[in-house]
């Protein structure tokens, strides 16, 4: 008799098998024609023009970031939602402040600009044609 380890052992083993035939067997009937174009970097469609090292912006990052966190934590509201009748008001109020925080976290990233997308434009500025003319002359 095998015990419970065992078979998950015997399950992990058979599934390595499986999976190793597969591909062995899929290498063998697949038609290998190797060319240049094949063997290229896709990049959607686009040709590759200079270094893969480009800098982003860092409005990419910020973005990703705001919404892991905000995600995350809308993901711990669904535990609390299954479960908070049986707390009763104090289950209930500590929820209600969990998402005032939460909301007061998004009033804070909205207010400081970095749910917005572009940047605000610069102040044109004002140049006076006569001053640029003295220059210009001297």
């Amino acid at each position: 008799m095998l015990t419970e380890f065992g078979k998950i052992f015997v399950f992990i083993l058979v599934a390595i098998f499986f999976v190793a035939v597969s591909v062995f067997v899929a290498k063998l009937l697949r038609p290998h024609r190797p060319t240049h174009e094949k063997q290229l970097t896709y990049e959607c469609g686009e040709d590759i023009i200079g270094s893969p090292w480009v800098q982003f912006n860092i409005r990419f990052y910020v973005v990703a970031l705001i919404f892991l966190i905000f995600d995350v934590e809308i993901v711990l509201l669904i535990p609390w939602a299954y479960v908070y009748k049986s707390f009763g008001i104090g289950g209930f109020l500590v929820g209600a402040i969990f998402l005032i925080l939460l909301g007061l976290g998004m009033a804070y990233e909205w207010r400081k600009g970095d749910l917005e997308w572009s940047r605000p434009p610069l102040p044109k500025l004002k140049v006076d044609k006569e001053k640029v003319s003295q220059i210009a002359k001297s």
